[in-house]
C-alpha cells in the first residue's frame, strides 16, 4: 500500500497558527470579559483580515452549524481539546459572516455592561484561590464609634431622624403571618451582583464583580435563604428576575413594580426581603471583605439596611425598623459577630410597600460565594426563628 508523505512543514505551520489563535483569543477571553471579540482584532496589532484569514485558513473556513462542521480531522481534533474556541465558535462564525456584533446597554446607561448576542458561555477554568490582596475583616461596631445602642444592638443612623432606641427596643412587631397563602416574598433589586470567584465557583462576568449567571450571583443566595426559610415551615416566593439587566439605573424602579404585582396576586404576603450584597473599596483601590468565623468556617457578615421617609412618602418606616431590629437581636444572640450594625438611612429602598420589608446585604463583593452562602443560611435561621413567631 502507498503510503502518502507526511507534510511537515505544513503540519508544523499549521499547529503555529492554531497555537496562537488559541492563545489570542483566550488572552482576551479571560481580560476582556463579554467584550473578548471586540478586541480579538487589535490584540496582535494586526488588523482583522490577518486573525480572520489565519482562522479560515487553518480551520477550514467559517464554522457552519453543526459545532465542528467544515474542519477536517486534524483541525478538529485541535479544536476539540480548546474548550474556549470550541464554545467561541459560534461568535467567531458569526463575526466572519457578518451577522454577529457586539450591542450595548438598550439605555446607554448603566454600568456599561455589554453583551455578545447568541454567546454561548465560555467555559473557564477553576480557580485555585481567591486574590490573596482582598483584605479579609471582622466588621464590628467599637466603643468611639457613632452608633446608637440598645439591648445589645447597635444603630448606624444616617437618616435625619432622631431615633429613640429604647422604644424601639421594646416595641413589638406589628405584623402577623397567615397560615394560609405565601407569607415571605424574597427578590432581588442588584440580581446581578456578584462575587470574588474562588475554586470552582468561576462565573463570565457581565461586569465587574456582576454576572448574569444565576448560580453565581444574588439569586443564588436567594435561593438558600428560601430554603432555610421553608424548612422552618414558612412559605416563600423566591422571584429570580434580574431587574439591573440592562439598565443598572432602572433597578429600583423594576423591583417595585415585581414586588407590587406579587402583593397584589398574594395578599398573604407579609414580609419582603430584597437580598443584596455590599462592596467595599479603601479610596486606594484597596478590596476589603466582610467575614467572620462561625463553627470554624468563614462566613460573610451581614448587614441590614433600613430606609426612612427622608426619602419620600414612607410613614410606616419605623415598623419596618422594629423588625429589622427583633432579626438583628436574633443574629446576635444566635452567631455573635455575624451581624453588621444597622444601618438606618435616608431613602427608601421600597420598603414603603410593606411594613415587613428588609434590603439585606449578604457580603461584600470581595468574599466568595460560598462564604456568602454560609452567612446566608445563618441570617435566614436567625429571621426564621423570629418570623415563625409571626404566624397566626
Amino acid at each position: 500500500m502507498k503510503h502518502t508523505p507526511i507534510r511537515w512543514g505544513r503540519l508544523i505551520r499549521r499547529a503555529l497558527a492554531l497555537f496562537l489563535a488559541t492563545v489570542t483569543i483566550w488572552i482576551v477571553a479571560i481580560t476582556a470579559g463579554l467584550g473578548w471579540t471586540s478586541g480579538l482584532f487589535s490584540v496582535l496589532g494586526a488588523d482583522p483580515i490577518l486573525v480572520t484569514g489565519m482562522l479560515r485558513s487553518e480551520l477550514g473556513g467559517p464554522w457552519a452549524a453543526g459545532p465542528l462542521s467544515g474542519l477536517d480531522g486534524w483541525g478538529r481534533l485541535v479544536l476539540e481539546q480548546s474548550p474556549l474556541l470550541l464554545s467561541s465558535q459560534g461568535a467567531v462564525a458569526g463575526y466572519l459572516s457578518g451577522e454577529g456584533s457586539l450591542s450595548e446597554n438598550a439605555d446607554g446607561g448603566g454600568e456599561g455592561e455589554a453583551y455578545l448576542e447568541d454567546e454561548d458561555p465560555i467555559e473557564l477554568p477553576a480557580v485555585t484561590t481567591a486574590p490573596d490582596d482582598i483584605i479579609a475583616q471582622t466588621l464590628l461596631p467599637s466603643a468611639s464609634g457613632n452608633y446608637l445602642y440598645a439591648d445589645g444592638v447597635y444603630i448606624s443612623n444616617t437618616s435625619g431622624h432622631e431615633l429613640d432606641v429604647q422604644a424601639l427596643a421594646a416595641a413589638s412587631v406589628n405584623i402577623t403571618l397567615p397560615q394560609e397563602g405565601p407569607q415571605v416574598l424574597i427578590v432581588h433589586t442588584h440580581a446581578c451582583e456578584a462575587y470574588t470567584p474562588d475554586g470552582t465557583d468561576v462565573y463570565l462576568e457581565s461586569d465587574t464583580s456582576r454576572t448574569l449567571d444565576t448560580d453565581y450571583n444574588m439569586v443564588r443566595v436567594g435561593r438558600e435563604v428560601k430554603a432555610v426559610l421553608e424548612e422552618m415551615g414558612l412559605t416563600v416566593l423566591h422571584d429570580e428576575t434580574l431587574h439591573d439587566y440592562p439598565s443598572y439605573n432602572s433597578a429600583y424602579t423594576n423591583s417595585r413594580a415585581t414586588v407590587e404585582a406579587y402583593l397584589e396576586q398574594y395578599p398573604s404576603i407579609r414580609i419582603v426581603l430584597d437580598l443584596h450584597r455590599d462592596a467595599l473599596v479603601a479610596a486606594d483601590g484597596t478590596i476589603y471583605k466582610a467575614v467572620t468565623t462561625i463553627d470554624g468556617e468563614p462566613t460573610a457578615q451581614v448587614m441590614l439596611v433600613m430606609g426612612s421617609d427622608n426619602g419620600g412618602n414612607f410613614p410606616l418606616w419605623q415598623e419596618n425598623l422594629t423588625l429589622a431590629f427583633q432579626i438583628q437581636k436574633s443574629m446576635d444572640t444566635l452567631y455573635p459577630t455575624l451581624a453588621r450594625p444597622i444601618t438606618l438611612r435616608s431613602s427608601h429602598y421600597n420598603q414603603y410597600l410593606s411594613t415587613g420589608a428588609l434590603l439585606v446585604e449578604v457580603g461584600c463583593h470581595g468574599n466568595t460565594l460560598q462564604e456568602a452562602l454560609r452567612g446566608a443560611r445563618l441570617f435566614a435561621r436567625a429571621a426564621g426563628q423570629v418570623l415563625v413567631e409571626l404566624e397566626e
